[in-house]
């Protein structure tokens, strides 16, 4: 079952929270993370990439980045703008986007259920982006950045969150400058916190939405931390990571699409009568066409888009791989132009549905890209079915908005 523990957190007083909290590292490159961290003494960004306060010819896995992750993080905490609660608290944390509102469970999972699957995945982790984190997490000593779980929704655990809600203003509450709204609060009534963990214990697993190589660093580096330690009890702090846990119920996951450089040599009038053999095929023509339902893709090649709609028999139902849209693209289109590994081809991109589908026809108008591919969002149980059976969805399969902000609470690994 389940674990979800109370933590002693790092917060930043409200007056400088906007400015403190930050998007995800994974999200912005240097060249980004420098341009919103400029004039902002403040943002987490000096922490999460820390290459923006050193020469911009850095090495960014060199030691010297991860050193510089300690000191800014000292410096934060020296200068108040990160500062522990006086016990051990759960944290409710809410994001609103398109007039919906989520609300997650901020506490620490556990390194024991990452190791016994408990908390279950469904992406394989890079071996270089795992050691790049656990560089970070042994450089801090601390969980800098929450990941993002989701749990089967449970009533009893809605509706103490709709209660403390409804009976406590937030401890923050502010839009940020992407339009996405963040509200959180302090569970510090520790019978409710206790109740709460209570509850999640009797969940049987959790689902790594997003963030698996934060994950995979973090519960490494517990782990680490236990062997290394040879009066090791169990109840550490190094034996737990900072995750947002969500209701299933409440996510939505975005679209995930498609552009590719060619058609490998074939025509454009020979490519759209070979997607006849697999396909419904419909011109729409200048006019942005969005997929309907599963299986139906929209395409946009040399300025029109069409409906492509699999036709029964060339996908597996009962495959819950071989089902999703992502196979049947790769399977039906991608492979017949011969791009065969998703993960290492210089001739696709991808391109998150936040971005909308006007994006993928500017790439392909701008004559950067041939052809775009837009895809119909993968279900929540679908993710869940697969991270049940073990199995590992393609790459780039899901798109989790909002994203989490970073700095709102930081896990220390050292007790405070």
């Amino acid at each position: 079952m389940a674990v979800l523990k109370a933590f002693k957190g790092l917060r930043p007083p409200k007056n400088i929270v906007k400015k403190l909290a930050s998007r995800p590292y994974d999200v912005l490159n240097s060249e980004e993370a420098r341009e919103e961290a400029k004039g902002n003494e403040y943002t987490l960004l000096h922490i999460i990439k820390p290459e923006i306060d050193l020469p911009e010819d850095v090495d960014h896995y060199a030691q010297e980045v991860y050193d510089k992750a300690s000191e800014n993080f000292n410096a934060f905490r020296k200068n108040g703008w990160l500062v522990p609660d006086v016990d051990e608290y759960l944290y409710i944390y809410a994001q609103t986007w398109n007039g919906k509102t989520q609300y997650g469970l901020v506490g620490c999972a556990s390194v024991d259920d990452y190791m016994n699957n408990v908390i279950k995945k469904h992406e394989l982790t890079r071996k270089v982006k795992e050691e790049d984190r656990m560089k970070h997490v042994r450089a801090t000593n601390a969980n800098m950045e929450p990941v993002f779980f989701a749990y089967p929704a449970k009533k009893e655990i809605d509706e103490i969150v709709e209660k403390w809600v409804a009976g406590h203003g937030p401890e923050y509450d502010f839009t940020a400058d992407d339009g996405f709204g963040h509200h959180f609060w302090v569970v510090d009534d520790l019978k409710i916190v206790k109740e709460l963990a209570n509850l999640f214990g009797e969940i049987p697993a959790t689902y790594v939405a997003d963030g698996h190589h934060r994950t995979a660093a973090a519960a490494l580096v517990g782990n680490e931390k236990r062997k290394n330690n040879p009066d090791h009890k169990g109840d550490e702090e190094y034996n737990f990571f900072l995750a947002v846990h969500f209701p299933d119920d409440q996510l939505t996951i975005i679209d995930y699409n498609r552009v590719v450089t060619d058609l490998n040599g074939m025509t454009d009038e020979a490519f759209l009568e070979g997607l006849n053999e697999s396909f419904v095929v419909e011109e729409k023509g200048p006019e942005i066409y969005k997929p309907c339902c599963l299986h139906n893709f929209s395409m946009y090649l040399d300025k029109k888009w069409y409906s492509l709609t699999a036709k029964e028999g060339t996908y597996n139902d009962s495959d819950p791989i071989g089902v999703l849209d992502v196979t049947i693209l790769s399977n039906l289109i991608l492979d017949k132009i011969d791009i065969k590994d998703l993960r290492t081809s210089d001739r696709i991109d991808f391109v998150g549905g936040i971005r909308g589908l006007g994006e993928l026809k500017r790439r392909v108008d701008s004559g950067e890209m041939k052809a775009a591919f837009a895809l119909y969002p993968v279900s929540m149980k679908q993710l869940i079915d697969i991270a049940d059976t073990g199995n590992i969805m393609p790459p780039k399969t899901t798109w989790f908005e909002p994203k989490l902000r970073s700095g709102l609470v930081v896990h220390s690994l050292d007790e405070i």
